[in-house]
């Protein structure tokens, strides 16, 4: 069951699977509920410093290098274009608006995204860190009910 674990751990670090992923797969293999969500929120939650602090200075390093230049540039300019969006959007409630993006399982959006958004406005580590936090329990909370749902129909 460790190995069951660690595996939904490591699906929800994952750049655009995330805890979305890891959730349903969790669910799927027969883990249980609160264990599986609480196990994928915090791998879910752990890249969110590390991407705040270091993802934009690597970007702006690689972005003129010749292997991972256009990678580089494509990740600055969609999160700057997805930062200021939300910014335009949410005015005052921007980090309502960012624990929302986050949390609102759809593809584009989730934790990584929000928190290199929010790095390449240069928001606030502290609100960046509780806003994503929030939106991760907010898309694991939906994303367990909706695999429990789709589970106890199939079953």
């Amino acid at each position: 069951m460790f190995l069951k674990f660690l595996l939904v751990f490591l699906v929800s670090m994952v750049p655009l699977i995330e805890l979305r992923g890891a959730v349903p797969m969790a669910v799927a293999m027969g883990l249980p509920e609160i264990p599986s969500l609480l196990v994928a929120i915090l791998g879910n939650m752990i890249p969110v410093p590390f991407i705040f602090l270091f993802a934009r200075k690597f970007l702006t390093w690689g972005k003129d290098k010749k292997i991972i230049g256009k990678f580089c540039s494509w990740c600055l300019k969609k999160g700057e274009k997805g930062g200021k969006k939300l910014q335009k959007k949410a005015g005052r409630s921007l980090y309502v608006a960012l624990l929302l993006f986050i949390g609102i399982p759809v593809p584009g959006t989730g934790a990584w995204t929000g928190t290199l958004a929010a790095s390449i406005l240069n928001l606030d580590f502290k609100k960046t860190t509780i806003a994503a936090l929030g939106g991760v329990l907010l898309a694991g909370c939906i994303m367990l009910a909706g695999s429990l749902g789709i589970a106890s129909f199939f079953s």
